[in-house]
């Protein structure tokens, strides 16, 4: 009988899915009664779809997570209409929803290039306003890495990641005995009894070379990076892509997929992962897992089993190692149970580390006596 390995080697790092950061419009200028000179407008506060930025990047770049536009120029007698405050740009990543603090949706950014504007500048003073200027808008908003699943299944071509998906959820992809057979994310709900579903996506397959764009490269990646989990799918007994490739070992397998994921975007491996091995219904089954176990304790002891240029710099570690056949059901159970454990955890830290910052914002916004009876 084989049962659960559990490895724990280091503190999982934080992927970041979702940020929320405080905006602020420039103040207008001040207009110039004597002569009826107008202010600047204040700047704006935009977000920009950006190539190859990450919400994790903005979070360590401004850890206050403020962002202020300029105030707009005063009248002067050299200049009687001032000009408007330069603008502050929050640069993201493309796939964002943006959103106010009560969940209304102010944009998407779809694409790279797409602006939506968060916080508008204040109007600069003139004759109708007594040429007082207005305050900038300011307000809290959150960005949203738009998700496909809960858990996004990873692995080489025929690792039998579309029969797993159709055994522990609703779904129904297509499933045959060649490499690819998944040309598009399939999504299946993994029903509990208390009703709580989670969605897995099964992404096309990976292949060596993906971070380079070979295959279905950077399209997979890309379905990877909206997943919340990560679960790899490796053949208990290895597999060889074709005739002209190399044999792969599981063990092999999973470094490679880890490497792969590190070349594309090294942040994609903060995310918390799972390892499923399947196909537990073959011959020495227990044996190779047995192996593949011994070695994932000491990683480092096999990398000559690894090609060079493949050896990760920082080994992946699991939450759970799950042994399963997705063709006879063994482990299944046992897997849903892993599935929504680690994804209940996520959502318990998660809930924590949000209720610490929204204390935070309100010990800054409240006056020093306030604050401290707070602290008592």
């Amino acid at each position: 009988m084989v049962h659960l390995s559990r490895i724990y080697f280091r503190k999982y790092g934080k992927f970041v899915d979702n940020l929320r950061l405080f905006v602020r419009g420039g103040s207008g200028g001040m207009g110039l009664p004597r002569l009826g000179g107008r202010g600047g407008d204040g700047g704006d506060v935009w977000v920009v779809a950006t190539k190859d930025m990450t919400l994790k990047k903005i979070k360590d770049k401004y850890p206050e997570k403020r962002f202020t536009a300029e105030t707009g120029v005063n009248s002067s007698v050299r200049a009687l209409k001032g000009e408007k405050g330069k603008n502050a740009e929050i640069f993201a990543p493309v796939g964002i929803t943006v959103t106010t603090d009560d969940g209304r949706v102010l944009g998407e950014l779809n694409t790279e290039g797409v602006r939506v504007r968060v916080a508008k500048g204040g109007a600069g003073g003139s004759f109708h306003s007594r040429f007082e200027p207005t305050k900038g808008w300011s307000r809290h908003i959150r960005l949203d890495l738009k998700l496909i699943a809960d858990m996004g299944l990873v692995g080489f071509p025929n690792a039998g990641k579309s029969s797993l998906l159709t055994a522990i959820s609703n779904a129904k992809p297509e499933i045959a005995n060649y490499a690819f057979t998944t040309l598009r994310p399939e999504i299946g709900k993994v029903m509990y009894s208390d009703h709580k579903q989670i969605s897995i996506a099964d992404l096309p397959g990976l292949i060596e070379g993906a971070h380079m764009n070979k295959g279905m490269g950077h399209k997979f990646l890309k379905h990877v990076e909206r997943t919340k989990q990560l679960l790899f799918v490796v053949d208990v007994c290895g597999f060889q892509l074709a005739t002209s490739t190399p044999f792969r070992s599981a063990f092999v397998a999973v470094q490679l997929l880890t490497k792969e994921l590190e070349l594309y975007k090294k942040e994609l491996l903060l995310k918390p992962a799972l390892l499923v091995v399947n196909k537990m219904d073959l011959p020495e089954a227990d044996d190779k897992l047995e192996e593949l176990k011994e070695q994932l304790q000491n990683p480092g002891d096999f990398s000559a089993l690894l090609p060079d240029d493949m050896i990760p710099n920082r080994y992946l570690t699991f939450k759970h190692v799950v042994p399963v056949s997705a063709n006879t059901g063994f482990g299944v159970d046992l897997l849903k149970s892993c599935i929504r454990e680690s994804l209940d955890e996520e959502a318990v830290m998660a809930t924590k580390e949000d209720h610490k910052v929204r204390l935070k914002t309100l010990r800054l916004s409240l006056p020093v006596t306030e604050t401290q009876t707070m602290s008592v």
